[in-house]
Parts: structure tokens; sequence; C-alpha cells
């Protein structure tokens, strides 16, 4: 239900960057993030999931905004609690169970915001789209944070998800880029019979196999059958979606990743790659940080990381430009907040300096429009820019397109198929059926 939208959206995205020239602080927020005033002193408390180390870039802009910010308003103090994205998420359904949000916080879009939004525990920002902030993202990407007609979260990113590997161990035993989905499971084959993870996978937070089952579905049946069975419109019973789902298994059976996959964490999986201990890691474009700007990981590593789009499928209906991604987190301000206003100076400010920064800072791909033409860029940003350029398509992320049953159900499949608890056949009825029940 969202494929045209995000086709449309990638591309005006491409066309505007185009045309344009293409430290730490872990502080809890003490007071559950329902911010207070004493007299003019202010504090709104800032919950979000950039952690120095894994995400050094972005928590560095995160505390040079603020640090900025707190000097031109020196009545106002941001606190900060960060989490890492699984404990982030958590926490965040725990607060609101709670009515006890942060003041400012971070959310995904679409699936992921409704019941945030039923709940009526965030608060429309459309006004801050009429301010100082009009124009300045590129067209499209506010939608996915609407619900009948009202914005709830102002995007910081887009992003797409390739398919990183290390040209390292790929030269090692001559290795080339795959194209087809043939080639790539012979470089799964050559690796593991030389005692190298093919594949760093933490299906611990299910999500990141699922990214594996999406580009499966899409390259054997086509975006629309994908997007059909995800709306309802069409079902997960579709023989190509069936057949994705016995080619997770398949995978699984090849030894395609990490020992211990579906007990692992993204973070562990991810170090596995970090360390040279995996060939290959499926991720979004929020990671190019790590591969190009973060000096905490060594650069002869960051060197060593390429990139491919996920290969065809003989007989498939997918096309090789399609890709899985969409806009990215962004921020939120909480209905209940003591100090909405100052909160909502406080994301306008952040917004702004945000896609003035993280270009350059952390390498991420902003959802503000930004003047390139002066920036040096690193080679892996503009390679996969130049990529985004060429897209014919994009799916938004299963479990943010759903609502929150069908997502929880779909997570829930998605690690019981990597780990053989369920059949093909089992996983796309327990689909149907859920998605079903939420019409």
């Amino acid at each position: 239900m969202f494929n045209k939208k995000w086709t449309v959206l990638l591309l005006t995205l491409c066309l505007a960057l185009v045309a344009a020239g293409c430290g730490s602080n872990n502080s809890s927020t003490g007071d559950s993030g329902n911010g207070g005033s004493e007299g003019d002193k202010v504090t709104v408390n800032f919950m979000h999931l950039w952690p120095a180390g894994v995400s050094a870039g972005q928590n560095k802009i995160v505390n040079q905004i603020i640090e900025e910010y707190q000097k031109e308003n020196p009545n106002v103090t941001i606190k900060q609690e960060v989490l890492d994205n699984e404990q982030y998420k958590n926490k965040l359904k725990v607060l609101s169970a709670s009515n006890e949000l942060p003041d400012v916080g971070v959310t995904w879009a679409a699936g992921f915001l409704k019941p945030y939004v039923e709940g009526n525990l965030f608060a429309p920002v459309d006004d801050l789209l009429e301010g100082q902030l009009n124009g300045k993202f590129v067209a499209g990407t506010t939608e996915a944070y609407a619900i009948d007609s009202k914005t709830y979260a102002l995007p910081l990113e887009f992003n797409i998800a390739p398919v990183y590997y290390n040209k390292a161990i790929f030269e090692q035993f001559n290795l080339e880029v795959p194209q087809t989905y043939e080639e790539f499971k012979t470089i799964v084959k050559t690796l593991s019979d030389n005692g190298i993870a093919p594949i760093a996978l933490g299906n611990k937070d299910r999500w990141t196999g699922s990214l594996w089952y999406m580009y499966l579905a899409d390259r054997i049946g086509g975006q629309e059958a994908l997007a059909n069975a995800i709306s309802g419109a069409g079902s997960f019973k579709d023989e190509s979606l069936v057949k994705a789902a016995a080619e997770v298994q398949s995978l699984v059976d090849s030894n395609a990743f990490v020992k211990g996959f579906n007990g692992l964490s993204n973070e562990e999986a991810k170090s596995e790659f970090l360390n040279n201990k995996a060939a290959m890691y499926m991720m979004g474009t929020w990671e190019l940080p790590n591969f190009t700007t973060n000096e905490e990981i060594p650069k002869e590593f960051r060197d060593s990381v390429g990139f491919f789009k996920f290969p065809t499928v003989e007989g498939g209906k997918g096309d090789i430009n399609s890709w899985v991604g969409g806009p990215g987190v962004g921020l939120f301000i909480g209905e209940n907040s003591k100090v909405k206003e100052e909160s909502k100076k406080f994301v306008e400010y952040f917004v702004t300096k945000w896609g003035e920064q993280s270009v350059t800072g952390a390498g991420v791909i902003p959802a503000t429009k930004v003047d390139t033409s002066t920036l040096e860029l690193p080679q892996l940003y503009i390679d996969l820019f130049d990529e985004m350029n060429q897209a014919s398509s994009i799916t938004l992320f299963a479990d943010v397109q759903m609502e929150a049953n069908a997502a929880e159900t779909h997570l829930n499949m998605i690690q019981a198929l990597f780990g053989k608890a369920v059949t093909p056949e089992k996983f796309s009825e327990e689909h149907d059926a859920v998605i079903t029940k939420g019409k």
C-alpha cells in the first residue's frame, strides 16, 4: 500500500540532492521523561537511540547540537537518556503504558507510530511544518508520520538496506560481487567451506531477519505480491512468497549465517562483521557512519567495506534496483509533556542542525534538503547515493508498515522461520490470519 508513494519519495529525494550538487552522554531521565521547570529554568528530557561507540557519529552530533542549544538558551537543560535500538523500543512501550513518555523522543513511521497516536501520546507537530521548517523537508518524507491528516513526528533520515561486504575477505577467496542469487549462494558455500561465516545476522532482534525475507519475497514474487500480502489485498500464501520463506530455511541449512544467529542481537552480530569474522552484513544505510566516519573503527576495516544490491533470482519477478527501506527515525513530542512549547523549540532547532551536520559528520542521508555541492563525502556514501538514483522502487520495512499486532506476529514468525520452528506454509498462514483479523 506504500510502494508507489515510496518510489516517488525516493526519486524526489535523489533529485533534490542531485540538484543541490550531489560525544557521549548516557544520563537517565530520572523523572521518567515528564520534563519539569523551576522558575525560568527548564529541563527537557530527550530519549534517543544513538549510544557512543555503536553510533559514534550520530552521538557526537546529538551532543554538539545539545551543547549549542543550551548555549543559546542558557535557561534550558536537555537531559538525555541513551539506549540501543531494542532497549529503546522496549523502554518506549513501558513508558507509554504508564503515560510517562519523555518530552522528546525517537519514533518510526507508519504502523509503529499509530498506537501511540491513537493513545493520544504524541503531539501533532504541523505547526512546526508551517514555521521555520516549512519547505525544508524533501517532498513526501513527512507523510510517513501523518495519520488522519495530522503529522506526529519529524523525520531525520532516509534509508535503504544494501548488503555490505568485506572486500579483503572476498579478494582472499577470489570472490566477485554477485549479480544473481545463484552466484550469491556459491559465495556462501565457498566461505562456509573455508571456515568463514558468510553472513553476520543477529536475529534475536527479529527485524534483521525480516530484511532477508523481504528481499527474497521481492526478488521471487515481485514488489506487488509482497505489498498486497502486507496490506491484506493479497496473501502470504502466494506461491512466490511461500517459496521465499522456504529459501530462508535453505540459507539456514547452508550455514549462511553466523553460528547462533537466532540468539544474537544485531549489535553482537555487527561486531562479527566489524571484527572480520563474517564476510557480509545486510543493514540500513544508518550504518554508513560505522563504515566511513567512525574513527573508533579501524580505518583499514572501513576502507575494506563495499556493498552490493540484493541479487536477482532466476525466473523471479523482482528488479535488482528495487530496495527495501524508507524514512528512518523521526522525533516526536510527548502530548503530555509539561514543557511542550520548549520541547517544540528544541525539536525545530535539532532537525535544522541535524540536516546540516549529519551528512559530513556521520555520513547519514537526511530527510531535510541539504546542499551537497561543496561537501567532501566518503566514497561509500557517494556510491550508495548513486545507486539510489537508479532505484526503480522502494518497499517500506514490513514491521513498520504493519499495525502493532500484525508486526509482532510477523517478527515472531521471522524468528521461528529462521529457527526452523515453523514451516513456510505455517509462516504464511499465521501472517494471513493476523492481517485478516486486523482489517
